[in-house]
């Protein structure tokens, strides 16, 4: 089974080192989408306007897949 990586940039950076073991590509998207989720919920008040936060998601090789980005933009 295929290894992928989730690694976080931004506020909370995270290296994802262990991996998890998925069937395949969409399987890892809808996990980033749960992570991601999660991951946001713990940043809890800490992010701020202009600040970007990225999951990235990485195969096994660590080549990129997908990217979930949020960036807080204030409007002036």
């Amino acid at each position: 089974m295929p290894r992928y990586f989730f690694n976080t940039h931004g506020v909370r950076p995270i290296i994802d080192e262990e991996g998890k073991g998925l069937p395949d590509n969409g399987t890892a998207w809808h996990e980033a989408t749960i992570i991601a989720g999660e991951l946001l919920k713990d940043i809890d008040g800490k992010f701020r306007p202009d600040q970007e936060w990225a999951l990235e998601v990485t195969d096994e090789n660590r080549k990129p897949l997908y990217v979930i980005r949020i960036k807080a933009q204030e409007m002036k």
